[in-house]
């Protein structure tokens, strides 16, 4: 019996002939984390009985250089994904509403995206680095810079002067919610 690889067909969802390849290059981070979580999956539900020799493992059953590239692209995602993690405790998503006539409203408190906090913060287009969007994120208004020394000198003004930070146009800039009317 001959077994193929599809690792691809995971992600993309094409378990058809053309679908079922072992090339991953080009995958996104999120493709290749979910690739590791149906390799887990099937750990767990299935007993192990040899590898494939191919794309990832040579006919003495070691690691191919594909293999360790994979390894090291999925190292790559998952530091990525840690700090992007990281990057929404400090900047925390808004809260969004949307009522037809009446617009959308985008607001802060304690708890927006899910992130329980002491401070709510105000609404602020985010331009995060890498991406090509930016998103709604609460930002400090008061305290230290994220990311500073506790020490250190500051205008005690959080966040606001975050040059990846910008006012949403018609927002008043100390206003804990802003609206957008159709």
């Amino acid at each position: 019996m001959q077994g193929k690889d599809g690792t691809r067909a995971y992600v993309s969802g094409k378990f058809t002939a053309e679908g079922l390849v072992e090339d991953t290059s080009g995958l996104s981070h999120a493709d290749l984390l979910g690739i590791v979580e149906w390799n887990n999956f099937y750990k767990k539900q299935y007993t192990f009985i040899g590898r494939l020799v191919g794309h990832f493992y040579d006919e003495a059953g070691q690691e191919t250089a594909a293999l360790k590239d994979f390894q090291r692209r999925l190292n790559e995602a998952k530091s990525a994904k840690s700090s992007d993690e990281d990057d929404m405790r400090r900047y925390p998503p808004c809260n969004f509403e949307y009522k037809q006539g009446q617009g959308r409203r985008i607001w802060c408190s304690t708890l927006s995206g899910g992130v329980q906090r002491s401070w709510a913060g105000y609404p602020r287009q985010y331009f995060q680095p890498g991406k090509t969007d930016p998103r709604c994120a609460c930002v400090k208004e008061s305290g230290a810079p994220s990311g500073s020394e506790p020490l250190s000198e500051h205008d005690n003004r959080g966040d606001l002067d975050n040059p990846l930070m910008k006012l949403y146009e018609g927002c008043h800039p100390e206003s804990y919610e802003c609206r957008f009317t159709e």
